[in-house]
């Protein structure tokens, strides 16, 4: 699987922002979690998505005025609090509510996501647009393919934009999502990695939801080869490691 056609280098607006040191600097618990943000956008229009918005909305709305963009939308990979805001274990995690009080914008899930991203962060139904799997979203001329991949969450999902692959928690360099969370499925993360993410390519460039590596992005095809879990052959043996 591959995205549209390549955009010119001076036209995509593309930036990986580290929760804790990028922004949100004071904040313990983004330095904790260290979450990846992503702002995604047409430098031509200046128009561009923020990817998983949470701990400090201003400061990503900042970091889009001083590049000259402005946030039109947003997209969640799946409704844990460290990605979309809400109560991370008693602490409260500034997110897509917060987003919303100063620039009402789409907030772009996958369709089977929208109650859990309702029950998580307080926020209204009416303002998610629930999508299905190869839907795209368009930034000023920036097309970005919706991959659903189950397992994680069940409405988890990935971002195709121009060779690189921003996979919140369903893949890192080193492992992948948990699977023992409410709504996780570990045979719905198999068939995630095995069979919706085997058409993308290896020269695809995959960008995690959190650094829990020492780079913070690698080819899927260097991910494969070093990644164990693609090196589990079959279901069964799957089951036995992440089975709850």
């Amino acid at each position: 699987m591959t995205d549209a056609a390549a955009i010119p280098t001076d036209r995509l607006y593309f930036r990986q922002l580290l929760a804790g040191r990028d922004f949100a600097v004071g904040d313990p618990i983004a330095r904790q979690m260290v979450n990846f943000v992503y702002l995604v956008g047409d430098r031509e229009t200046g128009e561009a998505v923020i990817v998983d918005p949470a701990y400090g909305i201003d400061d990503l709305l900042e970091i889009l005025a001083a590049d000259d963009m402005r946030c039109v939308g947003a997209l969640a990979t799946h409704f844990h609090p460290d990605h979309v805001g809400g109560d991370l274990m008693g602490h409260g995690i500034e997110g897509i509510t917060r987003l919303l009080e100063v620039a009402p914008v789409p907030i772009h899930v996958q369709a089977d996501e929208v109650p859990w991203v309702v029950r998580s962060t307080g926020t209204g139904a009416d303002d998610l647009v629930g999508h299905a799997s190869g839907d795209v979203v368009q930034v000023g001329s920036v097309p970005i393919t919706l991959v659903h991949t189950p397992g994680h969450t069940p409405g988890s999902q990935c971002f195709l934009v121009d060779g690189k692959l921003i996979a919140g928690d369903t893949l890192f360099l080193e492992g992948c999502g948990r699977t023992d969370f409410p709504g996780s499925d570990p045979a719905a993360m198999f068939e995630s990695l095995t069979t919706r993410l085997a058409r993308v390519s290896d020269d695809t460039v995959l960008y995690p939801g959190h650094l829990y590596s020492a780079a913070p992005s690698a080819t899927m095809g260097e991910t494969r080869a070093s990644n164990y879990v693609f090196h589990i052959p079959t279901i069964d043996q799957w089951m036995t490691m992440f089975g709850r």
